[in-house]
């Protein structure tokens, strides 16, 4: 006796992305299951998420608000259909009130590279038109701006002699607002940019996603070091992300890190976490880690006399 099979053709209405991230399969997989982590990277550039339940489970739930960069609130409902941990997630997708017209299957598979994972992400709509007119909302760059988020929160989440990362935090006594601008704004960082002793020759911000920035700060011996980078996200007063490198010898750009900033109002209060990473050595990254640690002393007094 025989058995018949077939495979259904669904290559016309999907959208696929396939990424290789520089952590652990764990720690990746972790990164979608954890509400803490998800929302430093969910969503296209500029967007921030806020999740109000999450049950990773088959038949559970994720309920959560997209709110994009112009103001508005995108409702979304996740069904989970299937989850083996750290290999597979399979969930429906629906919007939720006006957007109750966008929904897709989406299967994300976590393969293991020997510390490395990659990724894909394929998402299936009802048909081929679907596909499309999601597709001129920007849906194909949308997923590509996510899993380069998710890369870049991967790198900073993960930690280790061979590729060292530094986390920070702080409270300040001091509203976000203000806490936002003084990183954001050329003449309040340059109260507080240096360690101890240090004084800010020259601050130029364009605080806008793509936008440039470049600083000099001159040590109590004269020594003058300069730091430029690129802004990778700006979403006020919620979060920053940019490229972080010195200027060596001779003006050639230095070993280029990821550094990202959040903000988080706290009864009044702020909670600053500074990540950066993936740093060339261990030494490097304590090295960095006294002088942003003096750098946030400074702020805070800065903070303090506003």
């Amino acid at each position: 006796m025989s058995h018949n099979t077939s495979t259904i053709d669904t290559s016309d209405r999907e959208i696929v992305n396939a990424r290789v991230i520089d952590a652990p399969r764990d720690l990746v997989f972790s990164a979608w299951s954890d509400p803490r982590h998800i929302t430093h990277w969910w969503g296209p550039r500029g967007f921030r998420t806020t999740t109000h339940s999450m049950d990773m489970r088959p038949g559970g739930v994720w309920r959560f608000t997209m709110h994009g960069p112009d103001g508005r609130d995108y409702e979304n409902k996740v069904t989970y259909r299937e989850v083996i941990s750290p290999e597979r997630i399979v969930y429906d997708h629906e919007g939720v009130g006006a957007d109750s017209g966008v929904v897709f299957k989406s299967t994300v598979t976590f393969d293991d590279l020997d510390g490395r994972t990659r990724m894909t992400f394929r998402m299936v709509f009802a048909s081929p038109e679907v596909k499309d007119h999601v597709a001129t909302y920007g849906a194909v760059e949308g997923l590509e701006h996510t899993l380069q988020r998710l890369s870049e929160h991967a790198a900073l989440m993960y930690g280790s002699d061979a590729k060292p990362a530094l986390e920070i935090r702080r409270t300040f006594s001091a509203p976000r607002d203000l806490i936002f601008s003084a990183w954001t704004e050329p003449e309040r960082m340059a109260k507080w940019l240096g360690p101890h002793g240090f004084t800010t020759t020259s601050c130029r911000l364009d605080p806008v996603t793509g936008g440039t920035y470049r600083a000099g700060i001159r040590s109590p011996e004269g020594e003058d070091r300069w730091m430029s980078g690129v802004y990778r996200e700006v979403v006020a007063p919620h979060r920053l992300v940019f490229t972080f490198a010195w200027d060596e010898a001779g003006g050639a750009r230095g070993h280029e890190t990821i550094v990202s900033v959040s903000f988080e109002d706290v009864n009044g209060q702020t909670e600053m976490t500074f990540r950066q990473a993936t740093f060339a050595s261990v030494e490097s990254r304590n090295s960095h880690r006294g002088g942003w640690s003096e750098c946030f002393q400074r702020l805070s007094a800065f903070l303090s006399s506003k």
